[in-house]
């Protein structure tokens, strides 16, 4: 019965279908985050310089700090794959919780940078933000716009990684069947990615 079920299982996968739907949605999200740029390019240049006075308010060590642990935990997620690729469950079980610490801990950074602008009076409506003129105002308007759709996507993946470890756990993921893993990992790739343009964009415009 169990080597019955075990083939009914394998036959009823359908991988393929799987990172092609990921494929998709990533590709939709890639259309998402390309007309949010665009809006960007448009107004910074209709507003060169309230957009470079903006871009002084922020962190430029919280934006590098954050580019770096997510640039490492891509590392992470990839090293993952392999290793339960190779069937060492214990290694990929900790190259995921590696991964899930850094989505935390950006989401933690994230927090104290946001709390940091809003004690100041930057953000919408903030007294400190409409000293500034209109153009500033767009620019911190793009910047809680653009990073805060970021930071929803990291609660997702931080979401998929705990799914994924359960997985593991229980043997549901394995060294055979890792398709799930696999689109975890590219789904984290496009948040990483993402962040690679924001960052530049928003951190080092001045």
């Amino acid at each position: 019965m169990e080597k019955h079920t075990e083939h009914t299982t394998h036959v009823h996968r359908d991988d393929e279908g799987d990172k092609m739907g990921m494929w998709l949605f990533i590709f939709t999200e890639l259309l998402l985050f390309g007309m949010l740029f665009l809006i960007y390019a448009v107004y910074r240049y209709k507003n060169p310089i309230a957009f470079k006075l903006g871009g002084e308010e922020l962190d430029v060590f919280m934006g590098t700090l954050n580019t770096v642990i997510l640039l490492i935990s891509s590392a992470t997620v990839a090293m993952s794959i392999t290793a339960i690729q190779r069937g060492k469950k214990k290694q990929a079980l900790l190259l995921l919780g590696t991964t899930l610490f850094i989505a935390v801990v950006f989401l933690i950074n994230k927090y104290f940078e946001w709390g940091a602008k809003i004690e100041y009076g930057f953000y919408p409506g903030g007294e400190a933000l409409l000293e500034l003129g209109h153009g500033t105002i767009l620019f911190f308007g793009l910047y809680y716009v653009m990073s805060g759709i970021h930071a929803i996507h990291i609660l997702i993946g931080i979401g998929l990684f705990i799914y994924v470890i359960r997985q593991i756990q229980t043997e549901k993921i394995h060294q055979t069947d890792y398709v799930w893993l696999e689109n975890t990992g590219l789904y984290w790739h496009l948040v990483d990615l993402i962040w690679i343009f924001l960052f530049p964009l928003f951190y080092l415009i001045h």
